[in-house]
């Protein structure tokens, strides 16, 4: 199974973020080992025209091309609509790449996105011909409010950013799930373990997106490799359809003298 974004298929559903790597060298090992075909980076924080950025973006490059992937320009550390629109017709003019990941900041502790700038910017991003990727919490009204828009991908956080807190509110990613089938929803934000994204996976998100859980790992390269597993694992566990829980012990070879709540009979 494929991943769409605006139409175009990927093979993999892992979205990776360029920051934080000890090196250069290490993070072009990771996207590679990863097997991520989006790589996502921010033109505020990471500016190739930089001469220090230079190198940085020598191997982000690379990497994408070996990947047969795509840059996701993003608008982190934007603070209203007005900042984050002038940062993604920035980008798009130096990555040509009509692509933005929207990000717009409404509180400095925990990096909460701000759902009033961010409807702001995305209607306005989206009648300049833009394809948004929305960043925002999970909050169900909002990510409603943002498909509503057309917003084809919506990408809700697990838990703050950078926390590594893995899947806070699993109730609330359920309802985003449940309440919108058709739309493409990947986990951004807050994923710790590989475990957290092969549960998103298993309960039926179309991909996950992170930077932190791989770049601060100790083995970077290793850890990409995990998550691209995790996320493999739980993706062929939704497809394939997990089994109910159940309130009673089954036991799977059943005796002939089995406790009468034990018979299949009994529980339908």
């Amino acid at each position: 199974m494929t991943l769409s974004i605006y139409g175009q298929q990927l093979n993999s559903r892992l979205l990776i973020g360029s920051a934080l790597y000890p090196s250069p060298e290490v993070m072009q090992q990771a996207i590679l080992a990863s097997g991520s075909q989006v790589v996502t980076l921010s033109l505020k924080r990471q500016n190739p025209l930089a001469q220090s950025g230079e190198k940085f973006w020598r191997y982000i490059v690379e990497s994408v091309e070996k990947n047969q992937g795509f840059l996701l320009p993003n608008t982190a550390g934007c603070q209203s609509a007005k900042e984050a629109i002038t940062l993604a017709k920035m980008s798009r003019e130096l990555f040509k790449t009509d692509w933005i990941k929207l990000e717009v900041i409404g509180d400095d502790y925990n990096l909460q996105p701000d759902p009033i700038e961010l409807l702001i910017a995305t209607e306005q991003l989206l009648a300049d011909g833009f394809k948004v990727l929305p960043y925002c919490t999970d909050d169900l009204v909002i990510c409603q409010r943002l498909y509503q828009l057309g917003c084809q991908v919506i990408m809700p956080w697990a838990s703050p950013i950078g926390t590594g807190k893995g899947l806070m509110n699993p109730y609330n990613l359920a309802s985003i799930r449940h309440r919108l089938p058709d739309a493409t929803l990947i986990l951004d934000a807050g994923i710790g373990k590989p475990s957290d994204a092969c549960i998103a996976m298993e309960m039926g998100f179309d991909g996950v997106l992170l930077n932190s859980a791989i770049a601060l790992a100790d083995n970077p390269v290793l850890m990409a490799k995990a998550f691209a597993c995790a996320i493999s694992a739980g993706e062929s566990a939704y497809i394939a359809g997990t089994m109910h829980e159940r309130q009673t012990a089954h036991a799977s070879t059943p005796t002939l003298d089995s406790p009468f709540w034990h018979n299949p009979e009994h529980n339908q």
